[in-house]
């Protein structure tokens, strides 16, 4: 989205992670949006001076240590959006700076607690907030797939979920794979808390009734893979994704970047920025 033929800028928190070089690269050839700052804490002190800073221009943006500072440098573009794959803790404190400097924000960092929901939500009331473990088009559809199965299937067929990811992914189980959980969980009208159990071991494994199982795998490089199991007494369901690309999860991010110009403060998902319907 252009504005009076100006493009949205953008400021990648997680510059130097996978998915921030991913949406760095991406931006390069996108239509309606240019970064114009890098930010992580993985920078030296003398990259991170924000000089050569220019506006618009891809190859000169700023290097900051810290998003307020990308933003303090950045304040009279006003055409502007964060995209943020950081951490939970990082992303807690970016999504207040976003609200004071009243620049909206994409999240999608994962592992955050209720408490920490909460928080982003009332960020939501001052700012329009995305929040989302996963960005892509076919992980938004497949939650609403797994919730109409949950509801065909019925309560007897146990439910389980594997997840696996690449060997320096910090958190378990994926934001993608609580979704996916959760989407079973208010199927069934269950507090996730209660019914969920991570992983098994020992000699009282035995599976208890209503249990939304999640396990989590780590190895080599694997980008992200999901697989659903409703298993019955007499057949198996199954219901899988692979992500084969990042680029799939950065595009996702910067169209809810373009999504959120102009948008009414307010606490988003992907669900939202796509148009899909979502259960209540």
């Amino acid at each position: 989205m252009e504005k009076n033929g100006v493009k949205t800028g953008v400021i990648v928190c997680g510059s130097k992670g996978r998915m921030g070089g991913a949406i760095i690269s991406l931006l390069e050839d996108s239509d309606g949006l240019s970064l114009i700052g890098r930010v992580d804490s993985g920078y030296s002190e003398s990259e991170a001076s924000g000089a050569g800073f220019t506006e618009y221009e891809n190859n000169s943006a700023g290097k900051f240590l810290t998003l307020k500072e990308a933003l303090r440098l950045t304040v009279k573009i006003e055409n502007k959006a964060i995209i943020d794959f950081t951490s939970k803790s990082a992303s807690l404190v970016h999504a207040g700076e976003a609200a004071a400097y009243n620049v909206p924000i994409v999240i999608g960092s994962t592992g955050f607690s209720p408490e920490d929901v909460k928080a982003l939500k009332d960020y939501g009331r001052r700012i329009p907030l995305v929040l989302s473990g996963n960005m892509s088009l076919g992980i938004n559809v497949l939650l609403n797939i797994v919730y109409d199965a949950s509801k065909y299937l019925g309560p007897d067929y146990d439910c389980e979920i594997i997840e696996t990811h690449h060997n320096k992914k910090k958190d378990a189980p994926s934001g993608t794979a609580a979704m996916l959980a959760g989407s079973v969980a208010l199927q069934r009208n269950d507090d996730l808390s209660k019914k969920s159990v991570y992983g098994r071991s020992g000699g009282a494994a035995e599976r208890k009734k209503g249990e939304i199982g999640i396990l989590s795998v780590r190895a080599g490089d694997i980008i992200g893979e999901h697989k659903v199991i409703f298993a019955g007494n007499e057949e198996v369901v199954e219901i899988s994704h692979k992500a084969v690309s990042r680029n799939n999860f950065a595009r996702g991010a910067m169209k809810a970047a373009l999504w959120l110009i102009g948008k009414d403060n307010g606490f988003y998902d992907m669900r939202d920025v796509l148009g899909l319907d979502k259960h209540e």
